[in-house]
């Protein structure tokens, strides 16, 4: 059981460190910040909470069960940090959130030193590793103990489930199903892991045993729960640049005809020799040595290719911006040939600005690059048959917008 515990909390830990990847920055966002202690907090609720961890605790400090309330005031303070989290999210006036967290912070303070307090004044010499809620949750100060944990961290989640119901109806997009993974969790914390627990504590009450439910169902429900929260906490922040990411890369794939054709005449800085440079900052070298190859290809673009590429386009039924590019693809690769051979530009050659450098961002160097003639024998990436300089088009695949 420990080492699934210790599982859950690694898992749950991990999300913190994604968000505080910037430390500096983080430290600045009180809701990174926020976020981040939140998961940090819950992660050690868990590895409190492992028998091991609770057996290593008593044995240190020679006090049998020591590891109860430091378990409960962790998790009392991981409830706390849920509220601060959603205060933040919430936002608001700089001094309403102010006042909001430290009254949260104050409540949730009283209510650990209350849990310290009732352990020390309870008699519970008997250490219980897995079932101290049901085995004392009739002994005097400890049961009042157990029953203000629990109650700490049910008020918690019942604001949480409440808050993102409401905020649920006024936000979309991925905010919209972060709120949802985080009512998921909590509407599961609350079911799978307090209602358990209060069922298990009552029915000590009245005599009955139902252990099972506090020592073998609620653990694991609460790791589910946890996982969850975290995860619909952190995927409104962490998803958007991971896609931005996912699509850099798979515009500096696309761009590689483009690469190909004109890198022998760009002078742009090499990029750093780093594998671990992230995809976007890969994209924006080549961006920038794509553009200075243009500028140095300028003076050969022959205009009378492109203008019969563009005809012959029209005339086969292209739209005029597809024809456009097919004949500036064509233009570009004649005079990308005349440059390598080191021939005289062409008499036809004037400023001409090329539909890439009009359109911010790569879309427009990714349609140039899908609307390049294909080597012979070569396919195009959608499957079309390949093309020549002045032969069969190819319709260029719709580029991503980063």
């Amino acid at each position: 059981m420990s080492l699934v515990v210790y599982l859950a909390a690694l898992v749950f830990g991990m999300t913190s460190v994604l968000l505080f990847r910037r430390p500096r920055t983080a430290m600045r966002n009180p809701l990174t910040l926020s976020t981040c202690v939140a998961i940090v907090l819950g992660a050690l609720v868990f590895v409190c909470a492992a028998p091991a961890t609770l057996a290593t605790v008593n044995e240190l400090t020679g006090v049998p069960n020591f590891g109860a309330p430091l378990t409960y005031g962790m998790l009392s303070a991981y409830s706390c940090a849920v509220l601060v989290l959603l205060i933040n999210w919430r936002g608001g006036p700089r001094a309403r959130v102010r006042r909001m967290v430290l009254r949260t912070m104050a409540a949730y303070g009283l209510l650990v030193v209350a849990i310290v307090v009732l352990f020390l004044l309870a008699d519970a010499d008997t250490e219980r590793l897995t079932d101290l809620d049901t085995y004392y949750a009739g002994t005097p100060f400890m049961r009042e103990m157990i029953l203000l944990y629990l109650l700490g961290h049910s008020a918690a989640m019942l604001v949480m489930c409440a808050v993102c119901v409401k905020w649920g109806r006024e936000v979309g997009g991925l905010l919209r199903a972060g709120l949802r993974l985080i009512l998921l969790g909590a509407a599961l914390d609350v079911l799978g892991f307090q209602l358990t627990k209060y069922t298990a504590v009552a029915a000590r009450w009245t005599g009955h045993d139902l252990d099972f439910l506090s020592t073998s169902v609620a653990p694991p429900m609460a790791s589910l729960a946890a996982l969850l929260c975290s995860a619909g906490f952190v995927l409104p922040r962490l998803l958007p640049p991971v896609v931005a990411h996912w699509r850099g890369l798979d515009d500096y794939r696309r761009l590689d005809p483009l690469w190909s054709l004109v890198r022998s005449v760009s002078t742009a800085p090499k990029p750093p020799a780093s594998w671990w440079q992230l995809p976007q900052a890969r994209l924006q070298w080549r961006e920038v040595s794509i553009h200075d190859a243009l500028l140095t290809l300028a003076p050969y673009f022959d205009h009378r290719v492109r203008e019969r590429v563009r005809d012959t386009a029209l005339s086969a039924g292209r739209s005029p911006h597809q024809a456009r590019l097919a004949a500036e693809a064509a233009m570009l690769t004649d005079a990308a040939r005349r440059a390598a051979a080191r021939e005289e530009p062409p008499q036809s050659a004037a400023p001409y600005r090329l539909h890439a450098t009009e359109v911010p961002g790569p879309s427009g160097l990714v349609e140039l690059a899908q609307a390049l003639p294909r080597p012979p024998g070569r396919a195009t990436p959608d499957g079309a048959a390949p093309s020549a300089m002045t032969g069969t088009l190819t319709e260029p695949e719709e580029p991503h917008v980063a």
